[in-house]
């Protein structure tokens, strides 16, 4: 595997019990977490000191980094004034926590849009808030990556590039997320060709346009071994982390607006298994690019 990639995921697609998510991944010979769930908190709920008290010891003797904070910063609706207000509170601690774990990237959204309403109409106050928040990610220099999720503003291409521009910091980036593409309808090859310049962190999940499902990476519509091939070449640099959405896990009730468990394809398969099947595909998918390439410089 290319020396310039580093895998990780969200451990708590694992087990909502953090010792386990720890073990699994370490088994795994991964080195690095996303870190969502805690024994069943999100990581939003967490003060600095409990985090220096029961989770940063843990990922000492486990030798495990943290890849990014999978924080739940953005995902409100756009007119919940005092959510916002809240979150900016949060995404402060959230920001010492980052600091604390020696981990430079914050996962975000851009606010959920009132039912059956046009989007673009809010992108006014959308950036507004977002710039508010990277205001908040540049005080403390951390980056803050926002994640092309659906039912957000942010949600296709075009809005996601909108944001990067408008919002134009160093401190605010891209997550390139294929299956939340997928399951918006949009081509992640001209998602990626319009985003790539703003691309600072990939999510590994896939889904199939067909049933609007997630399946295991590489074998979905989100085009990961071809998209993959071209970061590689193109000199990417970065973490490329696991968000199977393979099996039930508890912090998916905290992801979506609606019951997502129609979004899982195999409702028989557990965690660890649904977590180690996706980081074995994308060690094949990185083994077969490698193997092309090296064909390549022997033509």
């Amino acid at each position: 595997m290319h020396s310039n990639l580093l895998i990780s995921g969200f451990s708590d697609e694992i087990s909502s019990d953090f010792d386990i998510q720890l073990d699994t991944v370490a088994k795994l010979g991964m080195n690095y977490i996303s870190l969502r769930g805690i024994d069943g908190r999100n990581i939003g709920d967490f003060t600095v000191e409990d985090i220096r008290r029961t989770v940063l010891p843990k990922l000492q003797k486990a030798g495990i980094g943290i890849s990014s904070i999978g924080s739940p910063i953005g995902k409100i609706f756009i007119n919940d004034e005092a959510g916002f207000l809240e979150q900016k509170r949060m995404l402060e601690v959230i920001c010492k926590i980052s600091i604390l774990l020696d981990c430079k990237y914050i996962r975000i959204f851009s606010f959920y849009i009132p039912k059956g309403e046009d989007p673009d109409p809010f992108g006014d106050a959308v950036i507004r808030k977002l710039k508010e928040f990277t205001a908040i990610a540049e005080k403390y220099d951390v980056v803050l990556l926002h994640e092309n999720e659906k039912e957000i503003y942010g949600d296709i291409g075009r809005r996601c590039l909108e944001i990067l521009k408008k919002v134009d910091s160093g401190n605010f980036k891209a997550i390139f997320d294929f299956a939340n593409f997928v399951q918006c309808g949009e081509n992640t090859q001209y998602c990626y060709n319009l985003l790539k310049g703003e691309v600072m962190y990939i999510h590994i999940k896939d889904a199939i346009t067909e049933r609007n499902q997630n399946v295991l990476c590489g074998t979905g519509d989100g085009r990961i071994p071809e998209i993959l091939s071209q970061l590689i070449n193109e000199g990417y640099k970065g973490f490329l982390t696991l968000e199977p959405h393979l099996a039930e896990f508890d912090s998916l009730k905290d992801l979506e607006l609606e019951d997502a468990m129609w979004f899982i394809e195999n409702k028989g398969l557990d965690g660890k298994s649904g977590y180690k099947l996706q980081y074995e595909a994308l060690l094949k998918i990185l083994e077969k690019i490698d193997n092309e390439e090296r064909l390549a410089w022997k033509k």
